[in-house]
Protein backbone atom coordinates (compact mmCIF):
# COMPACT_ATOMS: atom_id res chain seq x y z
CA UNK A 1 0.00 0.00 0.00
CA UNK A 2 1.52 3.57 -1.14
CA UNK A 3 -0.16 7.15 -0.83
CA UNK A 4 -0.82 8.23 -4.56
CA UNK A 5 -2.01 11.63 -3.64
CA UNK A 6 -2.85 14.34 -1.18
CA UNK A 7 -5.60 16.59 -1.84
CA UNK A 8 -5.58 19.96 -0.54
CA UNK A 9 -8.42 22.14 0.44
CA UNK A 10 -8.02 25.56 2.14
CA UNK A 11 -11.60 25.95 4.21
CA UNK A 12 -13.24 29.09 5.89
CA UNK A 13 -14.94 28.12 9.21
CA UNK A 14 -16.68 31.49 10.01
CA UNK A 15 -16.92 31.59 14.02
CA UNK A 16 -19.98 31.64 15.33
CA UNK A 17 -22.14 34.88 15.20
CA UNK A 18 -22.47 35.25 19.10
CA UNK A 19 -18.57 35.41 19.92
CA UNK A 20 -17.61 36.54 16.55
CA UNK A 21 -16.56 40.22 17.94
CA UNK A 22 -14.59 39.11 20.61
CA UNK A 23 -12.77 36.10 18.88
CA UNK A 24 -11.76 38.44 16.09
CA UNK A 25 -10.33 41.01 17.62
CA UNK A 26 -7.83 38.36 19.53
CA UNK A 27 -6.96 35.62 16.67
CA UNK A 28 -7.88 34.70 13.25
CA UNK A 29 -8.78 30.66 14.05
CA UNK A 30 -10.79 30.86 10.77
CA UNK A 31 -8.85 29.24 8.18
CA UNK A 32 -7.85 25.11 8.39
CA UNK A 33 -6.34 23.04 5.80
CA UNK A 34 -7.89 19.91 4.83
CA UNK A 35 -5.94 17.05 3.69
CA UNK A 36 -7.18 13.85 2.14
CA UNK A 37 -4.79 11.54 1.30
CA UNK A 38 -5.21 8.52 -1.03
CA UNK A 39 -3.93 5.01 -1.67
CA UNK A 40 -3.29 2.80 -4.19
CA UNK A 41 -5.52 0.65 -2.80
CA UNK A 42 -8.32 3.00 -2.87
CA UNK A 43 -8.44 4.19 1.12
CA UNK A 44 -8.39 7.98 1.77
CA UNK A 45 -7.15 9.50 5.19
CA UNK A 46 -8.50 12.68 6.61
CA UNK A 47 -5.87 15.38 8.61
CA UNK A 48 -5.59 19.06 8.99
CA UNK A 49 -3.83 21.72 9.84
CA UNK A 50 -3.58 25.59 10.29
CA UNK A 51 -1.40 26.72 7.56
CA UNK A 52 -0.26 24.06 4.18
CA UNK A 53 2.67 21.94 5.06
CA UNK A 54 5.33 22.99 1.90
CA UNK A 55 5.48 20.71 -0.99
CA UNK A 56 8.92 19.21 0.49
CA UNK A 57 7.18 18.07 3.34
CA UNK A 58 4.08 16.62 1.46
CA UNK A 59 6.17 14.84 -1.58
CA UNK A 60 8.27 13.18 1.65
CA UNK A 61 4.25 11.23 2.61
CA UNK A 62 3.41 10.29 -1.29
CA UNK A 63 5.08 7.41 -2.39
CA UNK A 64 5.20 6.10 1.14
CA UNK A 65 3.47 3.29 3.14
CA UNK A 66 1.44 4.84 6.04
CA UNK A 67 2.49 2.14 8.45
CA UNK A 68 6.02 4.37 7.66
CA UNK A 69 4.82 6.61 9.66
CA UNK A 70 3.86 5.39 12.80
CA UNK A 71 4.98 7.65 15.66
CA UNK A 72 4.81 10.26 13.51
CA UNK A 73 7.10 13.06 13.83
CA UNK A 74 6.95 15.35 10.82
CA UNK A 75 3.29 16.74 10.66
CA UNK A 76 0.82 16.51 13.32
CA UNK A 77 -2.19 17.08 10.30
CA UNK A 78 -0.47 14.63 8.00
CA UNK A 79 0.12 12.30 10.50
CA UNK A 80 -3.13 12.42 11.61
CA UNK A 81 -4.07 10.98 8.30
CA UNK A 82 -1.44 8.65 7.77
CA UNK A 83 -3.20 6.90 11.03
CA UNK A 84 -6.59 7.50 9.83
CA UNK A 85 -5.27 5.40 6.80
CA UNK A 86 -3.38 2.76 8.83
CA UNK A 87 -6.63 2.27 10.71
CA UNK A 88 -8.48 1.85 8.05
CA UNK A 89 -6.11 -0.89 5.93
CA UNK A 90 -6.41 -2.72 9.44
CA UNK A 91 -9.81 -2.38 10.16
CA UNK A 92 -9.79 -1.19 13.64
CA UNK A 93 -9.91 2.28 15.62
CA UNK A 94 -7.13 4.61 15.82
CA UNK A 95 -6.29 4.14 19.29
CA UNK A 96 -5.26 0.38 18.72
CA UNK A 97 -2.30 1.72 16.77
CA UNK A 98 -1.48 3.15 20.04
CA UNK A 99 -1.82 0.20 22.84
CA UNK A 100 -4.90 -0.35 25.28
CA UNK A 101 -7.88 1.42 25.55
CA UNK A 102 -7.90 3.05 28.67
CA UNK A 103 -11.29 4.86 28.57
CA UNK A 104 -14.17 5.23 26.01
CA UNK A 105 -15.24 8.49 27.29
CA UNK A 106 -12.46 11.32 26.85
CA UNK A 107 -12.92 14.76 28.94
CA UNK A 108 -12.37 17.77 26.76
CA UNK A 109 -12.84 21.78 27.15
CA UNK A 110 -13.97 24.54 25.37
CA UNK A 111 -11.86 27.89 24.69
CA UNK A 112 -12.57 31.66 24.26
CA UNK A 113 -10.85 34.57 24.72
CA UNK A 114 -10.77 36.84 27.25
CA UNK A 115 -12.86 39.77 26.96
CA UNK A 116 -16.09 41.99 28.50
CA UNK A 117 -17.59 40.38 31.86
CA UNK A 118 -21.02 40.34 30.03
CA UNK A 119 -19.52 38.34 26.82
CA UNK A 120 -17.55 35.47 29.04
CA UNK A 121 -20.76 34.80 30.86
CA UNK A 122 -22.54 34.43 27.06
CA UNK A 123 -19.71 32.06 26.42
CA UNK A 124 -20.76 30.07 29.79
CA UNK A 125 -23.99 29.35 28.62
CA UNK A 126 -22.96 28.58 24.97
CA UNK A 127 -20.87 26.41 25.62
CA UNK A 128 -22.79 24.30 28.76
CA UNK A 129 -25.47 24.35 25.60
CA UNK A 130 -23.35 22.56 23.64
CA UNK A 131 -22.56 19.88 26.46
CA UNK A 132 -19.16 21.49 28.07
CA UNK A 133 -18.21 21.27 31.63
CA UNK A 134 -14.87 23.28 31.35
CA UNK A 135 -13.79 25.89 29.42
CA UNK A 136 -10.31 27.38 28.95
CA UNK A 137 -9.28 31.33 28.01
CA UNK A 138 -6.13 33.21 28.36
CA UNK A 139 -6.26 36.16 30.66
CA UNK A 140 -5.71 39.16 29.59
CA UNK A 141 -4.33 42.33 31.41
CA UNK A 142 -6.66 44.28 29.86
CA UNK A 143 -10.03 42.45 31.99
CA UNK A 144 -10.40 42.39 35.20
CA UNK A 145 -10.35 38.40 35.91
CA UNK A 146 -12.83 38.82 39.27
CA UNK A 147 -15.32 41.01 37.26
CA UNK A 148 -15.04 38.58 35.17
CA UNK A 149 -15.27 35.02 36.97
CA UNK A 150 -18.34 36.74 38.89
CA UNK A 151 -19.92 36.93 36.07
CA UNK A 152 -19.56 33.31 34.42
CA UNK A 153 -20.51 32.16 37.66
CA UNK A 154 -23.74 33.80 38.17
CA UNK A 155 -24.53 32.14 34.46
CA UNK A 156 -22.78 28.82 34.96
CA UNK A 157 -24.63 25.34 35.60
CA UNK A 158 -23.48 23.67 38.95
CA UNK A 159 -20.44 21.86 38.09
CA UNK A 160 -19.30 24.26 35.25
CA UNK A 161 -15.21 24.98 36.23
CA UNK A 162 -13.05 27.53 34.63
CA UNK A 163 -9.61 26.59 33.13
CA UNK A 164 -7.51 29.75 33.67
CA UNK A 165 -4.15 30.53 31.30
CA UNK A 166 -2.29 32.91 32.60
CA UNK A 167 0.40 32.51 29.74
CA UNK A 168 3.35 32.79 31.98
CA UNK A 169 2.68 35.75 34.06
CA UNK A 170 3.70 38.68 32.88
CA UNK A 171 2.16 41.03 35.06
CA UNK A 172 2.64 42.49 38.51
CA UNK A 173 0.38 40.81 40.65
CA UNK A 174 1.62 38.16 43.57
CA UNK A 175 0.50 35.14 41.93
CA UNK A 176 0.04 33.20 45.21
CA UNK A 177 -2.51 35.66 46.68
CA UNK A 178 -4.18 35.83 42.95
CA UNK A 179 -4.61 32.20 43.39
CA UNK A 180 -5.98 32.09 46.34
CA UNK A 181 -8.57 34.81 45.62
CA UNK A 182 -9.55 32.69 42.93
CA UNK A 183 -10.12 29.98 44.32
CA UNK A 184 -12.53 31.10 46.29
CA UNK A 185 -14.86 30.95 43.82
CA UNK A 186 -17.51 28.01 42.84
CA UNK A 187 -16.18 28.37 39.35
CA UNK A 188 -12.75 27.94 39.69
CA UNK A 189 -11.52 24.69 38.53
CA UNK A 190 -7.04 25.24 37.73
CA UNK A 191 -4.41 27.60 36.75
CA UNK A 192 -2.24 26.90 33.86
CA UNK A 193 1.15 28.28 33.68
CA UNK A 194 0.39 31.00 36.62
CA UNK A 195 4.93 31.27 36.63
CA UNK A 196 7.59 31.73 33.49
CA UNK A 197 8.17 28.08 32.58
CA UNK A 198 11.68 27.98 33.72
CA UNK A 199 10.65 28.57 37.08
CA UNK A 200 10.42 25.01 38.59
CA UNK A 201 11.28 25.85 42.02
CA UNK A 202 8.33 28.34 42.42
CA UNK A 203 5.94 25.80 40.50
CA UNK A 204 6.76 23.71 43.31
CA UNK A 205 6.31 25.72 45.85
CA UNK A 206 3.10 27.09 44.27
CA UNK A 207 1.72 23.64 44.17
CA UNK A 208 1.49 22.97 47.71
CA UNK A 209 0.02 26.86 48.56
CA UNK A 210 -2.87 26.54 46.28
CA UNK A 211 -5.84 25.12 46.78
CA UNK A 212 -6.75 24.01 43.29
CA UNK A 213 -4.82 22.06 40.48
CA UNK A 214 -1.81 23.55 38.62
CA UNK A 215 -1.23 22.89 35.35
CA UNK A 216 2.27 23.38 33.70
CA UNK A 217 2.47 23.88 29.69
CA UNK A 218 6.23 25.32 28.69
CA UNK A 219 8.31 23.23 30.25
CA UNK A 220 12.11 23.98 30.12
CA UNK A 221 13.49 20.91 29.29
CA UNK A 222 10.88 19.30 27.25
CA UNK A 223 8.62 17.91 29.81
CA UNK A 224 11.26 15.64 30.34
CA UNK A 225 13.16 15.90 33.71
CA UNK A 226 11.12 18.57 35.08
CA UNK A 227 8.13 16.43 35.68
CA UNK A 228 10.48 14.15 38.17
CA UNK A 229 10.29 16.56 40.30
CA UNK A 230 6.33 17.02 40.25
CA UNK A 231 5.90 20.60 39.83
CA UNK A 232 2.97 20.61 38.84
CA UNK A 233 -1.05 18.50 39.37
CA UNK A 234 -1.36 17.85 35.53
CA UNK A 235 0.68 18.38 32.35
CA UNK A 236 -0.25 20.28 28.95
CA UNK A 237 1.10 19.08 25.53
CA UNK A 238 0.66 21.66 23.36
CA UNK A 239 0.34 21.18 19.24
CA UNK A 240 2.91 18.06 19.99
CA UNK A 241 3.52 15.96 16.88
CA UNK A 242 2.65 12.44 17.38
CA UNK A 243 5.81 10.49 18.43
CA UNK A 244 6.59 13.67 20.80
CA UNK A 245 3.36 12.66 22.47
CA UNK A 246 3.95 8.88 22.42
CA UNK A 247 7.05 9.68 24.16
CA UNK A 248 5.71 11.73 27.01
CA UNK A 249 2.59 9.87 27.73
CA UNK A 250 5.25 6.76 28.83
CA UNK A 251 6.71 9.85 31.31
CA UNK A 252 3.91 11.38 32.37
CA UNK A 253 2.13 7.19 32.93
CA UNK A 254 5.15 6.05 34.87
CA UNK A 255 5.06 8.91 37.65
CA UNK A 256 0.47 7.95 37.07
CA UNK A 257 0.53 12.02 36.29
CA UNK A 258 -2.59 13.71 34.72
CA UNK A 259 -2.14 15.17 31.19
CA UNK A 260 -3.88 16.79 28.54
CA UNK A 261 -2.87 17.59 24.85
CA UNK A 262 -4.20 20.79 23.30
CA UNK A 263 -4.16 20.32 19.50
CA UNK A 264 -6.35 22.81 17.86
CA UNK A 265 -8.57 22.15 15.17
CA UNK A 266 -12.29 21.08 13.76
CA UNK A 267 -13.50 17.33 14.12
CA UNK A 268 -10.53 16.22 12.16
CA UNK A 269 -8.58 17.29 15.46
CA UNK A 270 -11.03 16.03 17.91
CA UNK A 271 -10.90 12.44 16.77
CA UNK A 272 -7.18 12.32 16.63
CA UNK A 273 -6.81 13.87 20.08
CA UNK A 274 -9.47 11.57 21.30
CA UNK A 275 -7.95 8.46 20.12
CA UNK A 276 -4.60 9.80 21.69
CA UNK A 277 -6.23 10.28 24.90
CA UNK A 278 -8.14 7.11 25.15
CA UNK A 279 -4.91 5.11 24.49
CA UNK A 280 -2.16 6.83 26.54
CA UNK A 281 -2.25 5.71 30.53
CA UNK A 282 -2.22 8.94 32.65
CA UNK A 283 -4.21 11.16 29.98
CA UNK A 284 -7.60 11.83 31.64
CA UNK A 285 -7.25 15.58 32.17
CA UNK A 286 -9.83 17.67 29.83
CA UNK A 287 -7.77 18.07 26.16
CA UNK A 288 -8.54 21.11 24.29
CA UNK A 289 -8.87 21.61 20.49
CA UNK A 290 -10.24 25.16 20.25
CA UNK A 291 -11.05 25.96 16.75
CA UNK A 292 -14.77 23.12 17.00
CA UNK A 293 -16.83 25.19 19.57
CA UNK A 294 -15.57 29.04 18.10
CA UNK A 295 -16.83 27.83 14.87
CA UNK A 296 -20.86 28.28 13.49
CA UNK A 297 -20.05 25.27 10.58
CA UNK A 298 -18.66 21.58 10.79
CA UNK A 299 -17.48 19.36 7.22
CA UNK A 300 -17.72 16.48 8.60
CA UNK A 301 -20.99 13.79 8.49
CA UNK A 302 -21.14 12.92 12.16
CA UNK A 303 -19.20 16.00 14.23
CA UNK A 304 -18.47 14.78 17.73
CA UNK A 305 -20.21 16.53 20.08
CA UNK A 306 -19.31 16.49 23.96
CA UNK A 307 -22.35 14.92 26.43
CA UNK A 308 -21.28 16.23 30.07
CA UNK A 309 -18.03 17.49 29.52
CA UNK A 310 -17.14 13.82 27.52
CA UNK A 311 -16.23 13.04 23.78
CA UNK A 312 -17.50 9.26 22.97
CA UNK A 313 -14.24 7.42 21.07
CA UNK A 314 -15.23 6.44 17.59
CA UNK A 315 -15.01 3.19 16.93
CA UNK A 316 -15.08 2.71 13.57
CA UNK A 317 -11.31 1.93 11.45
CA UNK A 318 -9.49 5.06 11.53
CA UNK A 319 -10.37 7.95 12.71
CA UNK A 320 -14.02 7.59 12.75
CA UNK A 321 -15.13 10.94 10.65
CA UNK A 322 -15.55 11.53 6.97
CA UNK A 323 -16.20 14.41 5.25
CA UNK A 324 -19.11 16.16 3.66
CA UNK A 325 -17.50 17.23 0.32
CA UNK A 326 -20.42 19.36 -0.24
CA UNK A 327 -19.61 21.63 3.10
CA UNK A 328 -16.20 21.32 2.22
CA UNK A 329 -16.67 22.56 -1.49
CA UNK A 330 -19.03 25.53 0.60
CA UNK A 331 -16.21 26.46 2.79
CA UNK A 332 -13.71 26.60 0.73
CA UNK A 333 -15.88 29.83 -1.24
CA UNK A 334 -16.48 31.33 1.97
CA UNK A 335 -13.67 34.37 2.10
CA UNK A 336 -12.50 35.13 6.02
CA UNK A 337 -13.46 37.81 7.76
CA UNK A 338 -11.10 40.97 7.76
CA UNK A 339 -9.15 41.12 11.44
CA UNK A 340 -10.51 44.87 12.49
CA UNK A 341 -8.23 47.28 13.36
CA UNK A 342 -9.09 48.99 16.52
CA UNK A 343 -7.28 50.42 19.86
CA UNK A 344 -8.07 49.14 23.26
CA UNK A 345 -9.70 52.14 25.50
CA UNK A 346 -9.26 50.70 29.26
CA UNK A 347 -11.30 53.35 31.57
CA UNK A 348 -9.64 52.37 35.20
CA UNK A 349 -11.71 53.71 38.61
CA UNK A 350 -8.90 56.07 39.38
CA UNK A 351 -10.48 58.42 36.33
CA UNK A 352 -7.34 57.08 34.36
CA UNK A 353 -7.62 55.75 30.43
CA UNK A 354 -5.07 53.85 29.04
CA UNK A 355 -5.29 53.51 25.08
CA UNK A 356 -3.41 51.05 23.53
CA UNK A 357 -3.35 49.29 19.86
CA UNK A 358 -1.99 45.75 19.25
CA UNK A 359 1.73 45.24 18.60
CA UNK A 360 1.92 43.79 14.87
CA UNK A 361 5.08 42.36 16.27
CA UNK A 362 3.65 40.48 19.04
CA UNK A 363 0.92 38.21 18.06
CA UNK A 364 0.13 37.35 21.63
CA UNK A 365 -0.03 40.94 22.65
CA UNK A 366 -3.86 40.64 24.16
CA UNK A 367 -2.49 38.38 26.73
CA UNK A 368 1.16 39.26 26.86
CA UNK A 369 1.23 43.26 26.09
CA UNK A 370 4.52 43.44 28.18
CA UNK A 371 6.35 41.19 25.54
CA UNK A 372 6.21 44.48 23.63
CA UNK A 373 7.73 46.59 26.19
CA UNK A 374 5.36 49.19 25.41
CA UNK A 375 3.40 49.97 28.44
CA UNK A 376 3.25 49.86 32.03
CA UNK A 377 3.22 47.03 34.46
CA UNK A 378 -0.30 45.60 34.72
CA UNK A 379 -2.43 43.69 36.50
CA UNK A 380 -5.08 40.45 36.07
CA UNK A 381 -6.62 42.10 38.59
CA UNK A 382 -6.94 46.03 38.40
CA UNK A 383 -9.88 47.92 38.68
CA UNK A 384 -10.67 48.69 34.91
CA UNK A 385 -12.93 48.31 32.19
CA UNK A 386 -12.15 47.73 28.39
CA UNK A 387 -13.82 48.39 24.76
CA UNK A 388 -12.78 47.80 21.48
CA UNK A 389 -12.60 51.37 19.60
CA UNK A 390 -12.96 49.99 15.98
CA UNK A 391 -11.82 51.96 13.19
CA UNK A 392 -15.01 54.30 12.72
CA UNK A 393 -13.04 56.72 10.30
CA UNK A 394 -13.42 59.56 12.21
CA UNK A 395 -10.74 61.97 12.95
CA UNK A 396 -10.57 61.33 16.62
CA UNK A 397 -9.87 57.75 15.62
CA UNK A 398 -7.25 58.38 13.09
CA UNK A 399 -5.09 61.07 15.07
CA UNK A 400 -5.47 58.67 18.60
CA UNK A 401 -3.95 55.64 15.83
CA UNK A 402 -0.73 58.14 14.43
CA UNK A 403 -0.01 59.21 17.98
CA UNK A 404 0.29 55.19 19.43
CA UNK A 405 1.53 54.26 16.36
CA UNK A 406 4.47 56.88 17.51
CA UNK A 407 4.23 56.81 21.52
CA UNK A 408 3.34 52.81 22.04
CA UNK A 409 0.46 53.93 24.62
CA UNK A 410 -1.49 56.98 25.91
CA UNK A 411 -2.45 57.75 29.47
CA UNK A 412 -4.70 60.48 30.19
CA UNK A 413 -7.08 61.74 33.21
CA UNK A 414 -6.13 60.28 36.88
CA UNK A 415 -3.71 63.31 38.17
CA UNK A 416 -1.73 63.83 34.62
Amino acid sequence: MKVTEIDIHRVTLPCDEARAYELLHYHDLTRRTIYVARTDTGLTGLGESERVESREVLDRYIGSNPFDWLGDETSLGLGTAMYDLMGKAAGVPVYKLFGQKYRSWVPVAAWTVSTHPDRMARAVSAYAGQGHTWMKFHLSPFENVIDQTEAMQEVAPKGFKLHYDFTMHGTEDHMPALLERLSEYEIAGCFEDPLPGEDIDGYIELRQRSRLPIVLHHFPTGATWEVLRRPADAYMLGHSKIGDAIRKAGLFSAGDSPFMLQNTGSDITRAMNAHMMAAFPSARFHFVNATTEVSSERFVTQPLNPVNGFIRVPEGPGLGVELDMNEVRRLERIEPAAKPRFILVCRYDSGTTLYARPDPENPHFMVRPDWSRDLMPMSFAAPLKTEYWDDDGSDEFTAMMARLEREGAVLEGGGS
